[in-house]
């Protein structure tokens, strides 16, 4: 498929998309929408392919979300069953996602921030919610995820004030993982994606998936049900699950083959 609105590079077993619209911020419209889903669908369904990193084009934005200007000159609006950029609706995907946040992260493009596992910012990012502003609301999932994520009074504090949201105090209030120096957004998330690669991804998976599904329940429930998710299952079925223990006790690095 010919990207016009992404950039898909592979790094050993890391996919990094990169949205790219820099002419608009990297603001996304239906066809954008449509592309990143066949972009995730790819590499959710590759079996080489371990962690995906998401940034954007240029030194200025991530993405500053819907684009506005398609919209009110009369653009049709939507997007595929993975949600905004592909990723927002996407709760099927166990491999680790990482957003390498370089710039402003506004409205959806916050909200496909929130919706990746890790968020590695940038010492300019800018967070926001700002959908109120404009008479919308951010239905991407961005007042669902936000609360969960820094809990109900300071998710709050941002969505009802839709004010903006410094990349330092982003840490603070716990939906940023690490801050690093303009322009090294992407070189600190690939520093994170090398980190997970080092683990057994059937691991990762199994973890991802049971986290997930746990929050969705009692913690009793889902100790008593892990064992029984499937991603749980295929790894006490993989080769890994094998590798793993036998490479300890050979005290050498073990060699993961992701099945």
């Amino acid at each position: 498929m010919e990207l016009k609105f992404s950039r898909v590079e592979r790094k050993g077993p890391i996919t990094i998309v990169t949205l790219s619209r820099p002419e608009v911020y990297n603001a996304l419209h239906t066809d954008a929408h449509f592309e990143l889903q066949k972009v995730f669908d790819d590499f959710s369904a590759d079996a080489e392919q371990w962690v995906a990193i998401v940034t954007g084009a240029g030194d200025k934005a991530f993405c500053a979300g819907n684009d506005l200007k398609w919209q009110a000159a009369g653009g049709k609006r939507g997007w595929d069953k993975g949600g905004f950029a592909g990723l927002t609706a996407r709760f099927d995907c166990d491999k680790p996602v990482i957003a390498a946040v370089n710039g402003v992260a506004m409205g959806g493009g916050f909200e496909i921030a929130l919706a990746c596992d890790l968020i590695i910012a940038s010492e300019n990012a800018t967070f926001a919610l700002p959908e109120p502003r404009v008479g919308l609301a951010a239905l991407a999932g961005g007042l669902h995820r936000l609360p969960r994520q820094i809990g109900l009074k300071r998710a709050m504090g941002m969505i009802l004030t839709a004010r903006h949201v410094s990349a330092k105090e982003g840490f603070e209030l716990g939906f940023v993982n690490e801050v690093v120096p303009q322009g090294e957004a992407l070189s600190g998330a690939l520093r994170w994606a090398d980190m997970i690669t080092k683990n057994s991804p059937m691991s990762i998976r199994a973890s991802k998936q049971a986290i997930q599904k746990g929050l969705g329940v009692s913690l009793e429930q889902a100790i008593e049900e892990q064992r029984e998710y499937p991603a749980v299952k295929a790894m006490v079925a993989s080769q890994d699950y094998i590798e793993g223990p036998k490479a300890f006790s050979e005290k050498r690095p073990p060699k993961w083959v992701g099945k």
